[in-house]
């Protein structure tokens, strides 16, 4: 006898749902299950290659998160030259051709690991094509981590996105840590978490999660790319200096085109 379990929703839709209400205590716990899902399919010496949070899906009848699409997985010894998969959650030596590994999922467990964290997918407002999103993940670029972020849940997730596969973190040690904090977190009360969700959260505004450029599982194909490496913290200020100039010009361009406007009337 087959039995069957109903999957209510993806992990995306979850948290496009819930995200002003969920606390840290609640978010470590999908993300220990994810994790703890992962390590049986490397148990298994088994590399999923295509992890992000359309195919993370929730039943509500045993309020459990599972892995699915398993149409891509395969053995570890299984080589495979094509580049498949959600760009946004690739590791960056995948997508410079060097090809899947038990690793390449844990950088993708720490891009789910971001997402459960803000509550949004990655590099939803990025304007560029995916050449350009490829060449910024390559030379470093990840997520902004929310300033909230419980110090020890960050460690993990930014051991696990480095650009290095040899410095993330295996699967077993990985589910060890993420396991103690969340038998931590459990460990308190709701009441303590609860102001925070709402303190944390309430500032988001609703943004468009159906992105069908970014957010679908596909082929790529990226030719004359460099080595990976980690942004430095220099690189980060730059960036975000630049995006304060950006939004400062546009502002004053507003300021300027309404005067204009009024002196003409």
């Amino acid at each position: 006898m087959l039995v069957m379990v109903k999957m209510d929703m993806d992990l995306r839709k979850y948290l496009q749902q819930n995200n002003e209400r969920l606390t840290w205590k609640e978010r470590i716990k999908i993300a220990f299950e994810i994790i703890n899902a992962l390590y049986f399919i490397h148990f298994e010496k088994a590399i999923h290659r295509d992890l992000h949070s359309g195919n993370i899906l929730f039943s509500q009848f045993n309020d459990r998160w599972l892995i699915s699409d398993l149409g891509f997985c395969g053995p570890a010894d299984k080589s495979s030259k094509s580049i498949y998969g959600n760009l946004p959650y690739i590791a960056p030596e995948v997508i410079n051709g060097k090809g899947y590994t038990f690793a390449s999922d844990i950088y993708s467990i720490a891009i789910l690991m971001w997402e459960i964290s803000s509550g949004y997918s990655p590099f939803i407002d990025y304007k560029h094509d995916d050449y350009n999103l490829a060449m910024d993940i390559i030379n470093g670029m990840r997520p902004e981590i929310m300033s909230d972020i419980p110090l020890e849940y960050k460690n993990l997730m930014v051991q696990c996105w480095d650009a290095d596969p040899l410095k993330r973190l295996d699967i077993k040690f990985l589910r060890d840590k993420i396991r103690e904090i969340h038998l931590s977190y459990q460990n308190m009360s709701d009441e303590f978490f609860q102001s925070k969700a709402v303190n944390n959260f309430e500032t988001k505004t609703s943004t468009n999660y159906t992105s069908s450029r970014l957010f679908t599982s596909k082929v790529h194909q990226f030719e004359n790319l460099p080595e990976p490496k980690n942004a430095t913290e220099e690189h980060f200020i730059v960036k975000h200096m630049i995006l304060i100039f950006l939004i400062i010009l546009k502002i004053l361009i507003i300021q300027t085109i309404r005067r204009l406007i009024k002196h003409q009337k």
